[in-house]
């Protein structure tokens, strides 16, 4: 039986909205008994708050089948030296970090760390930037640099950082392999008996293709048919939208 790894933004929703027929998609792999979770780049939101959100719109899911570039972020600063972190970002992200060890300081941080939050002001740009000219290793949950209605997402929250520094940041989410593997780890799966459903070839098609994964393109979000020949890979499969996926 197939493990299913499911983008949540552009597949199941769009804002909040319930995209049609994605709630019967998911009572039937879940009916089916397909291991699933349901990956998100989105780090500002626990996965009780995704539960949440997904139950407003008719979907049910467990916690334990929600996995954030949060969680993966502080799945990957587990396997690394040092346990104090500069954190630009939302209390979901410092949550995560806090269930791994981690100190959240501004004084001699090992890592910077940036995710997503509104209040972002130009003394977080100070001090990351300062922390990572000294030293401090640059980490974050996503590279995405905008969501809906072109809000600013943390690839945007990085540049200023990078353009001072001349350094680049780690990017765990989206279409790093990385997050694969963790959502993989999480739901105890490998990557040959395993699909990721996504919308966006740059980022859920990308990572599912670097990871060894069975892709299938939905065109309910962002990427189009037309976008195909923009890039040197193809999903296995394509549908309109996650309500006529048959391959599952």
């Amino acid at each position: 039986m197939k493990s299913v790894i499911c983008d949540i933004d552009g597949v199941l929703l769009h804002d909040n909205k319930l995209i049609p027929g994605s709630d019967k998609f998911i009572a039937r792999v879940r009916e089916q008994g397909n291991p699933l979770v349901l990956l998100t780049n989105y780090p500002a939101q626990t996965a009780k708050d995704l539960v949440n959100r997904l139950d407003a719109a008719g979907i049910e899911v467990t916690e334990d089948q929600v996995y954030t570039s949060a969680m993966a972020t502080a799945d990957f600063l587990r396997h690394q030296d040092g346990k104090k972190a500069y954190v630009i970002g939302e209390g979901a992200l410092t949550h995560e970090l806090y269930k791994q060890g981690f100190t959240i300081t501004d004084i001699n941080p090992d890592f910077v760390i940036v995710g997503e939050t509104r209040s972002f002001n130009w003394d977080m740009i100070h001090r990351g930037a300062r922390f990572v000219a000294e030293g401090a290793r640059f980490i974050a949950t996503n590279p995405d640099t905008h969501g809906p209605n072109h809000s600013p997402a943390c690839g945007a929250l990085c540049a200023p950082i990078e353009r001072i520094t001349g350094k680049k940041p780690f990017y765990v989410g989206k279409p790093s392999a990385w997050i694969i593997r963790s959502a993989l780890n999480h739901l105890g799966a490998h990557a040959t008996n395993t699909v990721i459903v996504g919308d966006n070839l740059k980022t859920d098609i990308l990572a599912g293709f670097q990871a060894g994964l069975e892709t299938v393109m939905v065109l309910s979000g962002v990427s189009k048919m037309d976008d195909l020949d923009k890039h040197p890979f193809r999903p296995n499969h394509i549908f309109p939208c996650a309500a006529e996926i048959d391959v599952i």
